[in-house]
């Protein structure tokens, strides 16, 4: 944009973010704005018409200058000199890229025209509920004249484009005194000759929509309740949806794998509690930016709650079965020699009466943005059932947009996925040391994290580092303890869906003489090791067969497993169990695709919370060298003659676990830069 911030640029991002902060007016990168002002053309220096206008992909709450594409206004109106018609509106886009003006700024969207061709200064599209709940309705023009009167017009569902922009302006030009329109199916546009304006404009429309909505609905949109639907209390609710979600996330995950999202908002569970909820599940969302994220309808689990996990389970598969077999029928019927091709037949949303709503998507955002979208099209419902009848844009013009050439080619411009995008890991002790370096190596490399620590500070502060809980949670885990170690696997699975990758990295030592170890020590480190890693992995074994989608557990054992040193029998015999449930549980597990591998560290000293809690003094007078010298001793006896750092291991356990080893089970990788006495036999 070569740096260029006028008056207008900057109002326009202060109303952006006002008005996309707000989810009473827009939804998650839902909507778009613009302002038109002028500046200088950097060639010639003389003033040029421009126009400001949020990108595509963008988000409005948080929306920056280099969210924004700034196009030569004047430019931009000369399309319509050369539109070729309906038919052919998507060869428009590729012209919009002949109107910018300037270095960088985002790519224009499909709604340029929308905001270009409309003859005001600042422009806001908008899809608030209430105004969808109007758009929806089955009578939505008339309803929008009961509610607005002349203020608010209405414009008959078209496909975002070209021909959209025509329409409103022609619609505005014909109707001055108008602050904005209804677009019939999709959401609200409003203008003003001032950004305050504009914004006020728009924030009166979605408030005299709810106000109706409110004076006018009747108050049981959704029918009455039906019995047995109602929500289970709070614990047993949570606990079955633990259950489920990594069932479902099997499921939803048959065509590629997906993250899971859990939501039990009072909204869903009120529209799943009343006689209407399959009706209208089956109509689908309308909005485009609605289905394009929650698919062309969900879902919908036809048991109440109460019954019995086996039999939900079993219906759960019967229903996405059937639910796959309609998604391929529905893309039939519409496809046609020009379509790209079925891009996936499963479910994004999920709904269990009693219990919630599971959504899915390719990693833990886009799965929550999904959910989010669907409890806006509930309220949609809610609405337009309240005043009218919902009646959502026809499935034709659903597969239209979701199977368009413009959305393809969205698709194709994504970054290509990390190495491990849609996989869960947990890694156990992952608050500090060792642990800490596999939790961050992981989340860098696309995977959603729970640090689970038995201290939740460190725990918190790490998965905060990681960046927040769409890519981290902290989970407060005793491994000694049954009870929180089934408690850290349901985590995992509200948080995310299930768990694909586990890592069994806590631990402690005590070094000790024979004659000096108690059976104190002994049980302290047999129970945190050998009894830890065992509890952990079958947690997780029941978690990944649930999902049948395989995985990957990993023990970070020791190279003490394998070598004797001195003073270490407890924390070597330890080591040792873990290294031999590596090989018993790859022989195991194999038939479900469940890989089993450890890693066999030297010392790790250097940000190690084991030799920071004593465990460095006690070695380093075992050996005769100074604490601090310890991690240079270590080297000095390796081949390599390298110290070994927390990275390292985590280095090792991304290469297990990244599917360049996918045929290895029941491997041990040492770490320790060459201890010959170490190699494995």
């Amino acid at each position: 944009m070569g740096g260029l911030m006028t008056g207008a640029l900057q109002e326009l991002i202060e109303r952006s973010r006002r008005l996309g902060t707000d989810p009473r007016n827009t939804n998650y990168a839902g909507g778009n704005t613009s302002a038109k002002g002028e500046a200088a053309d950097p060639v010639t220096g003389q003033p040029v018409p421009l126009m400001w206008v949020k990108g595509s992909g963008g988000d409005l709450g948080t929306i920056t200058e280099a969210g924004l594409a700034v196009l030569r206004l004047d430019r931009l109106r000369a399309l319509t000199g050369v539109y070729p018609g309906v038919d052919r509106e998507d060869e428009m886009v590729g012209l919009f890229d002949y109107c910018l003006h300037g270095k960088g700024g985002a790519a224009p969207s499909i709604d340029t025209a929308m905001h270009g061709l409309l003859d005001a200064a600042h422009v806001d599209h908008l899809h608030p509920d209430a105004g969808i709940a109007l758009a929806t309705a089955a009578d939505g023009e008339a309803l929008t004249r009961r509610c607005f009167g002349d203020r608010v017009g209405w414009v008959p569902w078209r496909r975002p484009g070209f021909q959209l922009g025509m329409d409103i302006a022609a619609w505005r030009a014909a109707h001055p005194s108008a602050i904005g329109v209804i677009l019939g199916g999709h959401g609200i546009t409003a203008w003003g000759d001032s950004s305050q304006e504009c914004e006020q404009r728009s924030v009166e429309i979605i408030y005299t929509a709810q106000a109706f909505l409110d004076q006018h609905g009747r108050p049981d949109p959704f029918g009455p309740p039906l019995p047995g639907f109602a929500a289970l209390p709070e614990t047993q609710r949570r606990a079955r949806a633990a259950e489920l979600a990594p069932v479902l996330r099997g499921l939803a995950s048959t065509d590629r794998a997906q993250v899971g999202h859990f939501t039990d908002t009072e909204v869903v569970l009120d529209f799943l509690a009343h006689a209407e909820h399959p009706r209208l599940a089956a109509l689908g969302t309308s909005c485009p930016d609605h289905f394009l994220r929650t698919k062309v309808r969900p879902l919908v689990l036809d048991l109440p709650p109460t019954a019995g996990l086996a039999e939900t389970i079993a219906r759960l598969g019967e229903l996405h079965a059937a639910y796959r077999k309609e998604y391929a029928a529905y893309y039939e019927r519409h496809a046609d020699a020009q379509s790209p091709p079925m891009r996936g037949a499963d479910p994004a949303i999920v709904l269990v009466p009693g219990v919630g709503m599971f959504s899915f998507g390719r990693d833990k955002q886009t799965a929550r943005v999904a959910g989010e979208f669907y409890v806006n099209a509930i309220n949609v419902m809610r609405g337009a059932e309240a005043v009218s009848r919902y009646a959502p844009i026809p499935e034709a013009e659903k597969f239209r947009i979701e199977y368009w050439a413009l959305e393809e080619a969205k698709l194709a411009r994504m970054p290509k996925p990390k190495p491990l995008a849609a996989r869960v890991a947990l890694v156990t002790g992952g608050g500090s040391g060792i642990g800490r370096a596999i939790a961050l190596r992981l989340a860098a490399e696309g995977a959603c994290v729970v640090v689970a620590d038995r201290d939740m500070a460190t725990a918190t502060r790490v998965a905060q580092e990681i960046g927040g809980p769409d890519a981290a949670i902290a989970c407060q885990l005793d491994v000694t303890d049954e009870t929180q170690v089934r408690q850290g696997f349901a985590a995992a699975a509200l948080a995310f869906g299930g768990v694909d990758l586990v890592v069994n990295n806590a631990g402690l030592s005590v070094s000790k003489p024979l004659l000096e170890t108690t059976t104190d020590d002994w049980d302290l480190q047999h129970d945190v090791m050998a009894r830890g890693s065992f509890l952990v992995s079958r947690e997780a074994a029941r978690v990944m067969v649930a999902q049948a989608m395989g995985g990957d557990i990993v023990y970070i054992a020791s190279k003490n497993a394998v070598f004797a040193g001195p003073d270490n029998v407890a924390y070597g015999a330890a080591k040792a169990d873990q290294a031999h449930q590596v090989r018993l549980l790859a022989a195991e597990l194999g038939g479900h695709g469940i890989r089993v591998n450890g890693v066999n560290p030297d010392g790790v000293v250097r940000g190690s919370g084991i030799f920071a809690s004593g465990w460095g003094a006690k070695r380093a007078a075992v050996y005769g060298v100074p604490e601090e010298k310890l991690g240079e001793f270590y080297a000095q006896r390796t081949l390599l003659k390298r110290e070994v750092l927390p990275e390292h291991v985590a280095n090792a356990v991304f290469v297990l676990t990244c599917a360049e080893l996918s045929h290895t089970t029941g491997l041990h990788v040492p770490v320790d830069a060459g201890v010959a006495a170490a190699f494995l036999r």
